[in-house]
């Protein structure tokens, strides 16, 4: 648990510098191929600061999401062997791999807006696309509608709440992290029941 608060105070600080902008994109578009914490943490604190710039924010992490899916995609699809497995592993998604892959037969762009609107895993998703060769234009479509909606829904909360959701978060930081994991197994489980 320590680990992700440092990992989360880390992405928080650079809210407060020059650089918040830039960091956001680059941290959506990591977050889509390997990084642990999603940049909605980021997006919010730059939304409290400046609420009148939420929808500018949610559009950068939108973009940076999507150009790291796209990036993701490119790593399953032609470094699977190489790459992909280790990202995989390292999140101990390698029995959920094989279960995504009829997942991604039977509902195709169904499968990539899940993965990129909930709290399962975007690069879970992203990397096995590739890998499973998956129509680029369903994932790029499906991608920019989930990793959109996701986060112009975030900005649009601090844009009518403002502040209040940050120290909220703030407060119940590790209730959040515990109940983000549950909902990760639920929605695993909830796949593996429709793959069944």
């Amino acid at each position: 648990m320590n680990i992700f608060r440092r990992l989360y105070d880390w992405v928080l600080s650079w809210a407060h510098t020059p650089y918040g902008i830039p960091a956001l994109f680059i941290l959506a578009f990591v977050e889509a191929v390997f990084f642990p914490i999603p940049p909605d943490v980021l997006l919010i604190a730059l939304c409290v600061a400046l609420p009148a710039k939420s929808f500018r924010y949610a559009a950068i992490c939108s973009a940076g999401s999507v150009l790291g899916g796209i990036f993701g995609y490119l790593i399953g699809l032609y470094f699977m062997d190489t790459v992909g497995y280790n990202i995989v592993k390292i999140y101990g998604l390698t029995e959920t791999y094989v279960r995504i892959k009829e997942l991604y037969s039977r509902y195709d762009a169904w499968a990539v807006a899940v993965g990129g609107f909930t709290p399962i895993p975007y690069k879970a998703f992203t990397i096995s696309a590739g890998a499973f060769r998956i129509d680029f234009v369903v994932f790029l479509v499906a991608s920019v509608l989930s990793r959109s909606a996701r986060f112009f829904m975030v900005a649009g909360l601090i844009y009518r709440y403002g502040p209040s959701i940050k120290k909220y978060i703030d407060k119940y930081f590790n209730i959040f992290t515990f109940a983000f994991i549950a909902l990760l197994l639920i929605g695993f489980l909830i796949l593996g029941g429709v793959l069944k």
